[in-house]
């Protein structure tokens, strides 16, 4: 594949930092770049100095030449006043635009509903944010780097933008670069992960789920324990690492394997103990809305919504922007008033909200951190066990030298990890979590679920972030036309429902060529599947038994044990040829 873009030594530092030292990496046609880390240690500066916005100190950045490169940053950069218009097409003919399939494809995907007549002074941030986004994304690149593109997307606009970036270059052309805390959106788009930490950049191949994995087996490696399981691991991780991101499917034996692997990992959380708890603080009424309607300006909101929040349950909402999912969580908080209907609220209710505009935080503006934390309680229990809460505040990945700050001066993440322990700490029996990843980093994502999977009490998530829903809650609920709509099957449910599912999403622009598989061909590549898992399952069990086989072997007998060895290779060389076959199968079913 060619060269696209690279840098050979880079330096970057500020006057308190070394962010990096010698860094050298290159980005190749094909390369899908997803760049994960904790917030400060360098992922926006990174994507910076390899597009030219930020000037390295010491090293230099190559291109080929005539690279066109595109990048979205986080500042909002657009003109208040320019129209919408002006800023999407700038002044192209209507029939030129008009006729290009992209332009019509992204405008319909991501500001269908903005009026392009409208001055940008007059948008709100989602709007503009989705503008910049569109702009961008109707130019032609051979690079686009996108920082945190996923921002005031709602779920359905982060479906199609997944769905356009997996088909927007033929295979094996462009280059993507990528900082996002979406985790779902990373491992549909991501076919590499860089992680920044300690002043390098560390790839991993595959999206979100195959970097975890890799992950843990560097840390196993490094505590130097569970040899055995850690082999096999490694042998998996080898599969894992080929062709798509670690979500695509496997041949059934391979997923039995992975399987296996993880037998002996608890569940990551006790939802009959969780349960029991629950009750026992709450008892059996929690909050019930019934038969309630909700109306703005003589415009419904909420309509007919008849939901009865039990104890202990972990519950997710999604809903487009403007659905209506702020005005449901003020009538579970009771800042809002129902125009019909009632809103039955248990005695023993204490009610706490994460909310977007931090407001906990602002009698502690003046403070340090440190005198914060010494005003609160003295502990907390978690798992079981008591934490201070300069322990829970590590546990969310708050260095202890960063108690001395000011809460003025924390980064938008800090206060995030600062606000949550807050509001933990105040030890309300229903939480309700809006928007909770906004300005946080996919550590403190992974933190904060496994803080939440032992909490006990009923937890309600508003969020566009798929992958948290499905992570810490049990069930979703949907606002679709203003009703409230319990979803059995989840956000994909949802999509279908909203009728934006994601192979409705797939961008029109250059797509990839697909194989046009007729019923009766189709039906022969998966009868040819079928057959491949078969033939690796009854593989998998020799070559198990060739390696017992040589274990037990008189290790003196070199001859013998040249031969069983290169029976084993042979066997070895069949699979490899198999998986080959089956991939190959796998991407005509895909593309047909």
């Amino acid at each position: 594949m060619a060269h696209l873009l690279g840098a050979e030594g880079l330096h970057l530092q500020y006057p308190n930092k070394v962010v990096f030292d010698s860094v050298s990496l290159g980005i190749d046609d094909g390369d899908r770049i997803g760049i994960v880390g904790r917030n400060g240690d360098g992922k926006s500066s990174l994507m910076g100095m390899l597009t030219g916005a930020v000037t390295p100190h010491g090293g230099r950045v190559t291109r080929r030449s005539g690279l066109r490169v595109g990048a979205l940053e986080q500042a909002d950069i657009l003109g208040d006043d320019d129209a919408v218009g002006h800023v999407l097409v700038g002044d192209t003919p209507e029939h030129e635009w008009a006729g290009n399939p992209r332009v019509r494809d992204v405008t319909a995907g991501l500001v269908a509903d903005i009026d392009w007549t409208a001055k940008v002074s007059t948008l709100s941030g989602g709007q503009r944010r989705r503008v910049q986004l569109a702009a961008l994304l109707i130019n032609d690149w051979d690079v686009i780097a996108l920082d945190e593109p996923t921002n005031h997307l709602d779920v359905e606009g982060i479906t199609w933008l997944a769905a356009h970036l997996q088909t927007r270059w033929a295979r094996n052309t462009g280059g993507l670069l990528l900082v996002t805390h979406d985790r779902w959106f990373l491992d549909e788009v991501a076919t590499v992960t860089w992680e920044v930490h300690d002043g390098i950049v560390e790839p991993f191949d595959g999206g979100y789920a195959a970097y975890v994995l890799q992950r843990v087996e560097r840390d196993r490696i490094a505590a130097a324990t569970e040899v055995k399981r850690q082999n096999l691991m490694r042998k998996e991780l080898a599969w894992l690492r080929r062709g798509a991101p670690a979500r695509t499917s496997k041949p059934k034996f391979r997923i039995d394997a992975a399987n296996a692997l993880i037998s002996d990992v608890p569940p990551i959380r006790n939802n009959v103990e969780l349960a029991k708890l629950a009750t026992a603080r709450l008892g059996k009424d929690v909050i019930d809305l019934l038969d309630v309607s909700v109306s703005f300006d003589g415009r419904p909101i909420l309509q007919d919504v008849e939901w009865r929040i039990g104890p202990g349950e972990r519950t997710g909402i999604v809903g487009a922007n403007g659905a209506g999912k702020s005005t449901l969580l003020g009538l579970i908080a009771g800042t809002v008033t129902p125009d019909s209907g009632r809103v039955k609220r248990g005695k023993t209710v204490q009610l706490a909200m994460l909310d977007q505009q931090a407001g906990i935080l602002a009698e502690f503006e003046g403070d340090l951190v440190r005198e914060v934390v010494g005003r609160l309680q003295t502990s907390y229990m978690v798992d079981g066990r008591e934490m201070t809460p300069t322990q829970l505040l590590e546990r969310l990945g708050f260095a202890r030298d960063q108690l001395s700050t000011r809460v003025s001066d924390l980064s938008g993440g800090q206060r995030r990890r600062l606000q949550l322990m807050l509001t933990l700490l105040a030890e309300p029996n229903v939480l309700v979590l809006d928007e909770p990843t906004n300005d946080v980093d996919t550590d403190m994502l992974t933190a904060t679920e496994d803080l939440l999977d032992s909490w006990p009490g009923t937890l309600i998530v508003v969020s566009h972030d798929r992958y948290l829903l499905e992570r810490v809650t049990d069930q979703q609920y949907a606002i679709l036309d203003g009703h409230l709509r319990h979803l059995p099957g989840g956000v994909d449910e949802y999509l279908t429902l909203a009728g934006r599912r994601p192979e409705a999403l797939t961008s029109r622009t250059e797509p990839v060529a697909a194989q046009g598989l007729s019923g009766a061909q189709q039906r022969a590549v998966e009868k040819e599947i079928t057959s491949i898992d078969r033939s690796l399952a009854k593989l998998s069990d020799r070559i198990a038994a060739k390696h017992q086989q040589l274990a037990d072997y008189d290790q003196s007998d070199h001859v013998g044990l040249g031969k069983l060895t290169a029976e084993l290779r042979e066997l070895e060389d069949q699979v490899t040829e198999l998986e080959s076959r089956w991939m190959e199968l796998s991407e005509q079913l895909e593309q047909a």
